[in-house]
């Protein structure tokens, strides 16, 4: 859970945010969409070879990462037959409900990846993550697909002592190891104030590669190019496992050539695969559009996306209606990795976002919160997100994002559409292809873990602000219950 200063917290009620609308801001963007028909599969006929109902690819979950791999494979080969089986709608899950953030970063670190490989690679994947931002900018153009998207760049705010020297460390790591100014650079607190007008600015870091966008306008724009390119949606299909070449479904069973899993960390609700992936949720406000007066103030003028530099995650970005959408990981796991409706609305936590916000941007204390929602992230043991193909059993996974999903969903979905068709290239050899990770401990031992280092990490920021010294014991600790 995020960080906030008591006094802040006291300040805030929930009957603040009582008439904020219970859903995403970026659903309502889309106004009323009609519903793709689920799967019936005596209707499904052609390609495969493993029966009558069966198609080439079957891919489970339209979020981004199954839309990229459809949009991929029919550029790569328009002949194929594939299949999108939504439980929800397009962009049900994380896709629809994130901060908006395409942003060149892995959640896994350059140094496990290097050792399961060489540092050069682990470079190359650094570099092709930062790509895929300007790769969604290009596709989003020449496809018409208006999902607000501007590359702005990240300003990352430096709010104590502790985090300006460990953002001093980070981008000495990141040019040592290959990337330079161009791509990220320390600003001094006068630099900071000049991009974003946050509440105690010491310094900040920049990171070039990261655009602002609609994600949800993203993938609803990216359901209609797959679909016009020949591929068919069913929404309103519950899958319930997925086996070599079949899924089974609530509404009987599809086989496939190959089966994608695109799941993210609704994976929890497969046959087999509930400790594969940890669903943490993240919670997020959007605020009224506010006037230029305050946007004065307030800075962002090229919309570059906003956080500052405790360890526990924030996330803002101005919207291209002038908007400010700000979110904070909150309750951060349900025992057991419940997944539930009543959790991703609680209006205590939502308050505590929005103190969040006010904290870091005093200037919006007044303005009105439109809308208020949660969801669930995937977070993998390892913390590495992968792409995996096995061409004997036709089953194929991606995802594991940890949250930085938007660009990453991209270079993965290419990546996999590559090894599907049997196609080398430089992404199929980048080591996070078989990347693999053990599952998540049992429960108790999986609620106490995640709990216990949200509770350290926390306790470390609040000391962190209250000394302006490192929280280093509590930093330790909590890296060592996550195994890191």
């Amino acid at each position: 859970m995020a960080t906030y200063s008591l006094s802040v917290i006291d300040s805030q009620s929930p009957d603040r945010l009582v008439d904020a609308a219970p859903r995403p801001l970026w659903w309502d963007s889309l106004g009323e969409r009609p519903a793709r028909p689920p799967l019936d599969p005596g209707k499904v006929t052609g390609g495969a070879e493993h029966g009558s109902t069966g198609v080439d690819v079957a891919i489970v979950g339209a979020g981004f990462s199954g839309l990229w791999t459809a949009h991929h494979l029919l550029e790569l080969d328009p002949s194929l037959q594939i299949v999108l089986l939504e439980k929800h709608h397009v962009g049900f899950g994380a896709s629809g409900r994130n901060g908006g953030w395409a942003v060149g970063e892995l959640a896994g670190s350059y140094a496990a990846y290097a050792k399961r490989s060489s540092p050069e690679a682990a470079l190359r994947l650094e570099q092709a993550v930062m790509g895929a931002v300007d790769e969604i900018g290009r596709t989003t153009e020449r496809l018409g697909i208006d999902c607000g998207y501007e590359k702005g760049g990240n300003i990352r705010v430096a709010r104590t002592a502790p985090q300006r020297d460990r953002q001093r460390h980070e981008v000495a790591h990141a040019h040592a190891i290959g990337h330079d100014e161009s791509v990220v650079r320390l600003l001094d607190a006068d630099e900071t104030s000049g991009i974003v007008g946050m509440s105690n600015v010491r310094g900040g870091v920049f990171l070039a590669p990261c655009a602002a966008l609609d994600p949800a306008r993203l993938a609803a724009g990216l359901a209609e190019h797959v679909e016009a390119s020949g591929a068919v949606i069913h929404e309103g299909t519950t899958v319930t496992s997925i086996e070599p070449h079949r899924v089974m479904t609530d509404r009987g069973a599809l086989t496939a050539r190959t089966v994608v899993c695109a799941a993210e960390a609704y994976r929890r609700d497969l046959d087999g695969q509930r400790r594969d992936l940890l669903p943490v949720y993240s919670y997020m406000v959007a605020t009224e559009p506010l006037p230029a007066e305050l946007w004065d103030e307030i800075g962002l003028a090229r919309r570059p996306t906003f956080d500052d530099a405790r360890t526990m995650v924030t996330y803002g970005q101005r919207t291209a209606d002038d908007r400010i959408a700000f979110g904070t990981t909150g309750l951060p796991y349900r025992f057991g990795s419940v997944i539930d409706r009543s959790t991703e609305f609680d209006l205590r936590t939502h308050a505590k976002v929005h103190a969040v916000l006010t904290e870091l941007l005093p200037q919006v204390a007044d303005a009105a919160i439109t809308h208020r929602w949660g969801g669930v992230l995937g977070i993998p043991r390892n913390w590495m997100p992968s792409v995996h193909h096995d061409i004997d059993t036709g089953l194929a996974t991606l995802g594991g994002y940890v949250g930085e999903g938007v660009a990453a969903a991209q270079l993965a979905g290419r990546t996999l559409a590559e090894l599907i068709v049997g196609h080398d290239t430089e992404r199929t050899q980048l080591p996070w292809v078989g990347a693999t990770s053990r599952k998540w401990e049992p429960e108790p031992l999986r609620w106490l873990g995640v709990r216990g280092s949200r509770a350290l990490l926390a306790r470390a920021d609040r000391r962190e602000e209250r000394t302006d010294r490192p929280a280093k014991l509590a930093m330790r600790l909590a890296d060592g219950l996550r195994g890191e």
